[in-house]
């Protein structure tokens, strides 16, 4: 089972694995609270996407679009996530935005559910 959560909320022992999926380390939260398994920054959108995007809700559509055909490249982080959540039974992915319905945890989630 893969599930998104804010890196900001409360861990829960019900989360299982913790990924975060952020490319920068998020504002304010120590690597001791933030209680990540593993930071894949390679499975962010880009730079330039991430930057273009900044999180404004007219350009969601787009921006999923875009970073659904930037995730065709990353088949070894998408399978490695599949074989974390064959091992620990369940994931959480971890992510910084404000905005709980768009952002890119619930982009990847949904392509990890497809796959």
């Amino acid at each position: 089972m893969i599930t998104i959560k804010r890196v900001y909320d409360p861990r829960s022992d019900d989360d299982g694995y913790r990924i975060l999926i952020d490319r920068l380390w998020p504002r304010g939260l120590s690597k001791e609270n933030a209680h990540v398994d593993l930071w894949m920054k390679e499975i962010a959108p880009s730079t330039a996407l991430r930057k273009w995007f900044h999180h404004d809700t007219e350009k969601w559509e787009e921006f999923n679009d875009l970073y659904r055909k930037e995730l065709t490249d990353k088949k070894k982080e998408l399978t490695e996530i599949g074989i974390l959540e064959k091992t620990h039974k369940k994931v959480t992915l971890l992510y910084s935005a404000r905005d709980t319905n768009r952002n890119q945890a619930v982009v990847l989630m949904e392509v990890l559910h497809s796959l």
